[in-house]
């Protein structure tokens, strides 16, 4: 209960308002991602405290900006233990989500935490995550899948690889006036700079970067937001391993 309250709180401080429902959730996920990860790694972090700020608060902080009502689809690429994908998906029960990642065992779990938390949600007249699915490929199959290639109104990465190779695995992945958004921590800018080609060549333009810090902390990071203008080519993405060995440049 007290827990409860305090996700309730926590992600209140943060001008989000979430139900009790939606605070059970996350509490779950936390549960199994803990539980799970005592035979699994799927992350450093395990205190209560801190999955809160640095999973799941950052997950869903300014995502306001990118998640608009015209969002229907969203697809989460290197998913990994599931951010910032399934923590989306608590917060926009209405999105229909993808999550993507290139480790069969890691989605061996995202679906354990689907059924877990569709259970949960069969008691909210099926408003619960029943739109959400897991899907295994390298991110550089994925994106020539015709099912998934420019399907999708709003890409996520929380990955780490450069901002050019970013752009290489997950534009592919949105639609023409989609968005695609990577999470990134620090200060991008440089980064930014020099994906400048690669987002050009992929049909993409630069429409903002945000710059914030986890509240009650000094752990830097930025949003950086790329509205699909125009199909990306059929060359993209190259074949796997190409776009991290030799980023468009």
């Amino acid at each position: 209960e007290q827990k409860l309250q305090y996700i309730v709180d926590k992600i209140g401080e943060l001008n989000i308002q979430i139900t009790e429902k939606q605070a059970e959730q996350f509490f779950q996920y936390y549960e199994m991602l803990v539980e799970t990860n005592k035979v699994m790694n799927l992350t450093a972090i395990t205190e209560f405290d801190e999955v809160l700020q640095k999973h799941f608060v950052d997950s869903v902080l300014k995502s306001e900006i990118f998640i608009k009502e015209d969002t229907k689809t969203l697809i989460d690429v290197g998913t990994g233990a599931g951010f910032p994908g399934v923590p989306l998906k608590i917060m926009y029960p209405q999105l229909k989500v993808t999550l993507l990642d290139s480790l069969n065992k890691r989605i061996k779990f995202l679906d354990e935490v689907i059924r877990r938390l569709e259970l949960l949600n069969q008691v909210i007249e099926k408003l619960g995550l029943e739109n959400i699915a897991t899907v295994h490929y390298r991110a550089e199959d994925g994106a020539r899948k015709v099912e998934l290639r420019e399907q999708f109104d709003c890409v996520v990465s929380r990955a780490v690889a450069n901002m050019s190779t970013l752009c290489e695995y997950c534009l592919p992945y949105a639609k023409v006036g989609g968005c695609f958004v990577a999470y990134k921590s620090g200060n991008a800018e440089e980064e930014i700079d020099k994906a400048k080609k690669a987002v050009h060549l992929l049909g993409g333009v630069k429409e903002n970067a945000i710059y914030f810090d986890l509240p009650d902390s000094d752990i830097g990071r930025s949003l950086v937001i790329v509205k699909k203008k125009e199909p990306t080519s059929k060359k993209y993405p190259r074949k796997a391993g190409l776009p991290s060995k030799e980023p468009l440049q």
